[in-house]
């Protein structure tokens, strides 16, 4: 399957964006509210096939100690087909080499992130 990255936002696909988030449960994101998360990520990738978004990554990056990737979606009829890694390797490689890099991930999807190099903490917070 042949696909392409790039590296922007780009308010032509928000459709296609939505329908990516919709496809695995991901209800809460409205067009609007991916319109903001997507103006205030650091670093953003998408998946492009068939001109329509297929894959999402985004992260924060302060550019110095630590990032967090927030986002790596695949659409539900695209899955399995190393789309997700590609994007992974690919905003790891936009963030750079810094202190820590993290995420949160559900339990069906950590072994995916320990193949890309990721290792499971004992402590982690949210409020």
């Amino acid at each position: 399957m042949k696909f392409k990255l790039i590296t922007y936002f780009d308010e032509s696909y928000i459709d296609s964006i939505y329908e990516t988030y919709q496809s695995v449960g991901w209800l809460k994101h409205d067009k609007d509210k991916i319109r903001k998360i997507f103006e205030n990520s650091t670093h953003v990738v998408l998946a492009i096939y068939d001109n329509k978004v297929i894959g999402i990554a985004r992260a924060l990056s302060d550019g110095v100690f630590n990032a967090a990737i927030y986002d790596l979606v695949v659409n539900k009829d695209f899955q399995n087909n190393q789309i997700g890694m590609h994007m992974l390797k690919h905003i790891l490689k936009e963030i750079g080499s810094l202190s820590c890099i993290h995420l949160i991930s559900t339990i069906d999807n950590l072994e995916f992130y320990q193949k890309a190099g990721f290792k499971k903490l004992k402590t982690g917070m949210v409020i």
